[in-house]
C-alpha cells in the first residue's frame, strides 16, 4: 500500500527551505512528522499514554538522540551501539522540553514521550535548531492537549547582519549564538552566548527570531489542517472543590503573608510554611482527609503562592525583606584551597560555590565527538550539585541533565572572555556547597575568580545574575537575584551573564504568555545594574588576574618547529622525547598547527630547570652556523684526525674539527693542541666543497706564525694519466687455462 504524504514548506527567504512531512513514516505513534532542511532530516514521534499516571506531576520526557549512521560514521569506542546520550544531546532535550512544558494542560498527569532522531545529517545544516520545530509539529498531528504549536530557532550575527539558522562555519565568525523558542504571540525561551552585546541588541534579535518563528507555527497549522486534525482526547481533569479551596484561603492566606512579610532564612521559612500547612490539616476531620488530603495539599500550595505574589506586587517586599531590585549581601574569598591551580568562593545570601580551576596541555582537552559535530573544548566546565547543598539527603545518580545544563550555560558565560593564545586546557569545577537560588549564577562569578586566581589572564572579569518576574496580567514586579523560592513561585527565570560592557550569556523561561517586549527591557536594564554590583564585589577581591600562575602549578610554554624536524625530535618509536621527559620532570605534547603545518611543541612542567632543559634542546636542534661567525665550541671525543666538538650555545650539535684546522703548525697528534673538555674558538666556514661536510677551523682565528709558509700543492696535478694501465700489474687478458663451459641443460 503506497501511504499518502502530507506535506508543507517553509520559506526561510534566503533560497533555503524547511519541509514538515508526516503519513509515511512512524504511523503507529500518536503524532510523527519528519523534518527536513538540506540534507538533514528528524523524525519526531510523540507518544501519550491513554491511562492517567499515579505521580503528582507531569512524566513528559524529551528524548534528542543523533544517529551516527546519519553522518556515515560508527560510534567511536568498543561497542559500536549508541549508548547514553551525549552533553550536546542533552543540551538539546533540555532546550526542546522547557519550551513545551508549559503548554501541556497543569491537571495533565499522563506519561508522554517526545522522541526526535536524526537520521540524516547535513554538514550546513545544524540539527538542534529544528527539534523545537519538530517536537511541535509531532504534537499538533496527534490528539494529545496543548495550547499552541511553537517552534525554536537559532539566531547568529555576522558583519551586523542577523541569520536565521546559521551553519556551522558562519557560527563560527558570528559574534552571537542564540536560540529562541515562541509561540506565534509569546516568546517563552531565550539562551545563547554573546560577545559583549548590549540589552537593547538582545531585544533586537529576540524580535527577528520571533517573526520567523510565526512563520514556523502557521505552517504547523497548515499541516495538521490538511492532514485532518484529530479531536483532542478527553482526560479526567484535576479534582475540584470550591468549598474547600475557600476554607484553606480563609484559614492559611493570612498567616503565610505574615510569615512572608517577616523576612525569615529559607529553613525558618519553610519551618513556618509546615507548621501552617499542618493547621490547616489538622482543621479537617479524618473522614474529609482520607478523601481530600492530597486537593488540600494542593490548594494549601495555591495560596501560599497568591500570599507571597500578593506581598510583592502590592507592598513591593520579598520573601527574605529585599526590595525588587536588592541584591542578597556578598563575601568572596581566592585561594582557599592550597593545592589546587587556583580557587574562589562565593557565596551570596544562602547560595553558595567553590570553584577549582585545572590547567593542563591540549592533551586534556575534552573531546567532543558526535554525528553532527565533531572537534575540542581547551575551556570546560562542570558544575556539581549534591543533595546536601539543600538540606537533603538522596542517592547519587550521576551527572544529571540540570547539572550538564547550568554548567554549560556558566561556560558559554566564561568561555569568550579567556583570550585566543592562552596555551593551556583550562577546566573549572564548580561545588554547589548551598543553594537557596541562582547557583548558577554563583558559578559564574566563583570561575571568574578562580581564573584570575590561577593567572588567567581573562580580557575582562564576568558577573551573572538571575532575574524573576511576579504579574498578575496588570501588575508586573521585576526581582533582582531572585531565591530558589521566588523562581518556583515566579512567572520568569531570567539567567544574564556580562562584563562591565555587554552580555556574554543568557537564559531566560517564561511561564506566562504575551510577556510585552517593554518588560523584557526593563529586566534586561535592571539585571545590569545588578550585574555591575556584583562584579564590584568580584574585583574588590581580585582585581586583575594574578600575573603567573602558582609556584606549584605547571608552567607551560609553546615553540614551532620545522615540520620536517618533528619525526628526529620524537625519535624511534618515541625513544628521545620520552627520555627527555623521563630527565626533565616535564610533559611534552607535540600538535601540527592547521594552517602552516608547522609542529608546535607544548612543553608543561612544575620545575623552571626542567622546562629550560627542553627548550635548550629545542634550540640545539633549531641551530644553525652561520658561516664566518666564531662560536665557541667543547672538545666531546678525541679522534686520530681531529676532534669532535659541540657548540656551546647548542648543546648537541657536533662538528669534526679537522686535524689540519687545529693550529698553523704541523700537527701530528690532536692531543698535541687540545684535550678532551678544552672550550674555544673556532670559525665556522659552511659545507667543504671536497668533503660536502661541515668545516670550522681554529687556526684561522689564530695568528700566523712568522716566517709561516704555507706548504705547497702537490705536483702530481699535471703528469699525464697513463690510461692503458693494467689492474695492478696484473694482465688477466690472454688466460688459457679457463675451463670451457658446461652446455645448457634443456
Amino acid at each position: 500500500m503506497i501511504p499518502q504524504v502530507f506535506r508543507e514548506v517553509i520559506d526561510l527567504g534566503d533560497g533555503r527551505t524547511i519541509s514538515l512531512e508526516t503519513g509515511k513514516l512512524a504511523k503507529q505513534a500518536h503524532g510523527s512528522v519528519v523534518v527536513q532542511m538540506g540534507n538533514a532530516m528528524l523524525l519526531c514521534t510523540v507518544v501519550s499514554s491513554y491511562k492517567e499516571s499515579t505521580m503528582d506531576f507531569f512524566p513528559l520526557t524529551v528524548d534528542y538522540r543523533e544517529k551516527f549512521a546519519s553522518a556515515g560514521r560508527f560510534p567511536g569506542g568498543f561497542f559500536k551501539r549508541e549508548a547514553r546520550p551525549s552533553d550536546g544531546e542533552v543540551l538539546t532535550m533540555r532546550i526542546v522540553d522547557r519550551v513545551l512544558r508549559p503548554l501541556f494542560p497543569s491537571d495533565y498527569k499522563t506519561e508522554t514521550q517526545v522522541m526526535i532522531q536524526l537520521m540524516s545529517h547535513d554538514e550546513n545544516v545544524m540539527p538542534d535548531a529544528l527539534a523545537g520545530l519538530a517536537a511541535s509539529a509531532a504534537i499538533q498531528l496527534s490528539d494529545i492537549p496543548f495550547e499552541c504549536p511553537i517552534s525554536e530557532v537559532r539566531v547568529g550575527r555576522i558583519d551586523g547582519q542577523l541569520i536565521i539558522n546559521p551553519n556551522q562555519a558562519q557560527l563560527d565568525i558570528s559574534d552571537l549564538d542564540m536560540i529562541i523558542g515562541a509561540s506565534e504571540d509569546s516568546v517563552m525561551m531565550v539562551e545563547g552566548e554573546m560577545k559583549e552585546i548590549s540589552e537593547e541588541e538582545m531585544v533586537e534579535v529576540i524580535r527577528f527570531a520571533h517573526e520567523a518563528i510565526k512563520i514556523q507555527c502557521r505552517a504547523q497549522v497548515k499541516l495538521a489542517e490538511a492532514f485532518g486534525k484529530k479531536e483532542i482526547r478527553t482526560y479526567e481533569p484535576a479534582k475540584k472543590d470550591e468549598a474547600i479551596a475557600e476554607k484553606v484561603k480563609e484559614l492559611a492566606y493570612d498567616k503565610i503573608y505574615l510569615i512572608a512579610k517577616e523576612a525569615h532564612s529559607k529553613r525558618e521559612r519553610g519551618e513556618a510554611f509546615s507548621a501552617v500547612k499542618d493547621e490547616v490539616l489538622a482543621a479537617f476531620t479524618e473522614e474529609e482527609l482520607a478523601e481530600n488530603a492530597g486537593l488540600i495539599k494542593t490548594y494549601f500550595y495555591k495560596v501560599e503562592k497568591e500570599a507571597v505574589r500578593e506581598l510583592t506586587l502590592a507592598e513591593g517586599l520579598r520573601l527574605d525583606g529585599r526590595k525588587t531590585t536588592d541584591i542578597r549581601p556578598i563575601w568572596c574569598e581566592i585561594d582557599y584551597l592550597p593545592s589546587v591551580h587556583g580557587s574562589s568562593i562565593f557565596t551570596r545570601g544562602e547560595t553558595q560555590a567553590l570553584a577549582t580551576v585545572t590547567l593542563g596541555t591540549s592533551r586534556e582537552a575534552n573531546q567532543i565527538d558526535m554525528p553532527s559535530f565533531q572537534g575540542e573544548e581547551k575551556f570546560y566546565l562542570h558544575y556539581n550539585f549534591p543533595p546536601f547543598s539543600t538540606g537533603e539527603a538522596h542517592p547519587l545518580r550521576g551527572t544529571s541533565r540540570r547539572e550538564i545544563g547550568h554548567g554549560n550555560l556558566a561556560q558559554r558565560a566564561l568561555k569568550n572572555m579567556i583570550p585566543a593564545d592562552c596555551p593551556y586546557t583550562v577546566r573549572i569545577v564548580s561545588e554547589v556547597l548551598e543553594s537557596n537560588g541562582s547557583s548558577s549564577m554563583a558559578t559564574v562569578c566563583a570561575g571568574t575568580m578562580a581564573l584570575m586566581d590561577a593567572g588567567i589572564q581573562m580580557v575582562k572579569p564576568v558577573s551573572g545574575i538571575a532575574m524573576g518576574l511576579i504579574s498578575d496580567g496588570t501588575r508586573f514586579a521585576v526581582l533582582s537575584d531572585i531565591l530558589g523560592d521566588e523562581d518556583h513561585l515566579g512567572d520568569m527565570d531570567f539567567k544574564v551573564t556580562g562584563t562591565k560592557d555587554g552580555i556574554t550569556a543568557c537564559q531566560m523561561d517564561m511561564k506566562i504568555k504575551g510577556m510585552p517586549y517593554d518588560v523584557i527591557i526593563k529586566a534586561l536594564k535592571q539585571a545590569r545594574d545588578g550585574r555591575l554590583h556584583i562584579l564590584s564585589k568580584l574585583t574588590d577581591t581580585i582585581a586583575q588576574p594574578n600575573s603567573d600562575v602558582k609556584a606549584h602549578a605547571p608552567k607551560i610554554i609553546t615553540r614551532n618547529i620545522p615540520n620536517s624536524m618533528i619525526g628526529a625530535f620524537i625519535g624511534p618509536g618515541g625513544k628521545h622525547i620520552q627520555e627527555l621527559q623521563k630527565e626533565t620532570g616535564t610533559t611534552i605534547v607535540i600538535n601540527e598547527d592547521p594552517t602552516s603545518g608547522e609542529g608546535v611543541i607544548e612543553i608543561l612542567g612544575t620545575r623552571p630547570e626542567g622546562i629550560e632543559a627542553v627548550l635548550a634542546r629545542l634550540e640545539s636542534m633549531l641551530f644553525k652556523p652561520q658561516v664566518g661567525n666564531v662560536y665557541e665550541v667543547k672538545v666531546i671525543k678525541m679522534l686520530d684526525f681531529g676532534a669532535v666538538v659541540e657548540y656551546i650555545e647548542a648543546p648537541g650539535n657536533e662538528v669534526l674539527l679537522h686535524v689540519s684546522e687545529l693550529a698553523w703548525e704541523r700537527t701530528e697528534n690532536v692531543s698535541d693542541v687540545v684535550n678532551m673538555g678544552d672550550v674555544f674558538e673556532v670559525k665556522y666556514f659552511g659545507l667543504d666543497p671536497k668533503t660536502r661536510k661541515e668545516k670550522v677551523s681554529r687556526k684561522a682565528i689564530l695568528p700566523k706564525p712568522e716566517g709561516y709558509v704555507a706548504r705547497p700543492p702537490r705536483e702530481n696535478n699535471d703528469r699525464p694519466r697513463d690510461n692503458n694501465r693494467d689492474n695492478r700489474g696484473r694482465d688477466n687478458r690472454g688466460r688459457d687455462d679457463r675451463r670451457p663451459r658446461e652446455p645448457r641443460k634443456e
